[in-house]
């Protein structure tokens, strides 16, 4: 981009994924479409949809682009899409730069046929697993950690009866978090990583199978949620039925889930593992409320995901809670805007303050995270300039003080307000009245007793990671 310059409103998401198979041979190009709708929260850079018909030659069919899932697919190519077992993804580049070639499902033709693969996470390993392959004369079409994936799966393909099998042994392999949904010419396998950093459930309707990154995606296609795929789980959907692989799981004091997906990245008419995103949204904003009360007129919260908590700081502190923000929804996370323009009014473009619901009154603006605190600063600013009197920000995460390596974007420490300033500082940085940040330790009131990994906030990873930033190893 010569003239615009790409800014980021916040933390990025992860991805999405999503596959469907229906036994009896309807096509499913739709239903995975409409799924990828619903996990568009996920991921707004790229997406892509990967067919085949296990009745017919059990050739892939695929298409993938750069955009939303309405700007790649039209009816058209739906309907070009022909196929009963389809794949499914939305991309936001976590690993890997944004060109269509990083667009997933990834289709590999192989001996044994074809694959089509769809990763939502990171790999910690990733970068000795592919010198490894380069080494024996792999070559890689990517620059994301997911064709590290595929090929381990492919490879060891050669040497096992079943296609579920060869996601086990490239399970053994790889490190990291992830949440796999393959098709391999007649069966759809999902997997998780052993820790359940990554989340994935299944649905049914009728005689069609889904898998899904979150649960509302599933509500979205008219199916029924019939349960989550357990951390290390790879479950096969096959025309002779379901079948379970519990063998690669891991103990429960050794799971350990991304406490991010319920603070901001899930949708909040998710369930996931058990725990409903608005109900733990609410429980944080009521932790927030008992860990810093603040004599105020109004509660109000950041969209989207600081809505919820600003309810649940309402509901706990017994201030009304308010609507302060439009927000226009036709922008998504990322967007461009000219380089002489000043980041202030790039908030403006996103959201606007509706001064007679602040004019004259102290607020409490909950927000889901401060990562680098320019946009939360320039929020402060347009609500005081819109006539509020005071403005005391509740924030439902820790501060971020390390970054993670499982498929969050938290950047680098230099990048990170918190790691370099005290919360004053951070407050008096911001233009904040008062700044409180959820307490470590009451993260678990969100999840209770899920275990959850909280190395963004504590430093302390669930695994060996690498001592140095490797999302972009393979640019």
């Amino acid at each position: 981009m010569s003239e615009f310059e790409k800014i980021s409103t916040g933390l990025g998401e992860e991805c999405g994924v999503f596959g469907a198979y229906d036994m009896e041979g309807g096509d499913v190009a739709a239903s995975v479409y409409y799924g990828l709708f619903a996990l568009q929260h996920r991921g707004q850079e790229s997406c892509g949809i990967a067919v085949t018909d296990t009745f017919g030659q059990r050739k892939v069919l695929s298409k993938k682009g750069l955009g939303h899932v309405d700007d790649v697919f039209d009816e058209e190519a739906l309907k070009a899409l022909k196929g009963n077992l389809g794949v499914g993804h939305v991309r936001y580049s976590t690993a890997g730069g944004t060109r269509v070639e990083n667009a997933q499902p990834l289709v590999i033709n192989y001996v044994k046929g074809t694959l089509a693969i769809a990763h939502n996470g990171n790999l910690v390993n990733a970068v000795e697993l592919r010198r490894e392959l380069e080494y024996t004369g792999a070559i890689f079409q990517t620059t994301i950690d997911s064709e590290v994936i595929a090929y381990h799966i492919a490879r060891e393909r050669l040497n096992v009866k079943k296609a579920e099998d060869a996601v086990k042994n490239a399970m053994k392999k790889i490190e990291g978090a992830y949440a796999l949904v393959v098709s391999s010419p007649r069966k759809m396998i999902g997997a998780r990583d052993p820790r359940g950093l990554r989340p994935l459930c299944i649905g049914k309707r009728d005689r069609t199978w889904f898998l899904a990154s979150e649960s509302c995606a599933i509500a979205a296609i008219g199916a029924e949620f019939v349960r989550d795929v357990l951390p290390g789980e790879i479950v096969s959907f096959t025309k002779d039925g379901v079948i379970s692989d519990m063998s690669m799981a891991v103990p429960p004091e050794k799971q350990t889930r991304c406490i991010f997906e319920y603070i901001y990245f899930a949708r909040t008419d998710s369930t996931l593992d058990g725990v409903n995103v608005y109900h733990s949204r609410i429980l944080a904003g009521k932790a927030l409320a008992e860990s810093y009360p603040v004599e105020a007129d109004l509660v109000v919260g950041v969209p989207d995901s600081g809505l919820v908590a600003a309810k649940g700081y309402s509901e706990h502190s017994g201030i009304p809670y308010g609507m302060a923000f439009h927000k226009n929804s036709y922008v998504g996370r990322t967007f461009i805007k000219p380089k002489q323009s000043d980041r202030e009014s790039s908030v403006k473009i996103k959201l606007n303050v509706i001064p007679e619901v602040v004019r004259g009154k102290r607020i409490v603006m909950v927000d889901d995270s401060i990562v680098r605190g320019t946009t939360c600063a320039n929020i402060i600013k347009m609500l005081k300039k819109a006539g509020a009197v005071e403005v005391h920000v509740r924030i439902s995460s820790p501060p971020f003080l390390y970054p993670c390596y499982f498929g969050t974007d938290v950047p680098s420490n230099e990048q990170l307000i918190a790691h370099s300033h005290t919360t004053e500082q951070i407050r008096e940085m911001i233009g904040a009245d008062s700044l409180g940040y959820m307490e470590v330790e009451k993260l678990k009131t969100m999840v209770g007793e899920l275990g959850y990994c909280d190395a963004c906030f504590t430093g302390h990873y669930p695994m060996k990671v690498p001592d140095h930033d490797i999302s972009h190893a393979f640019e």
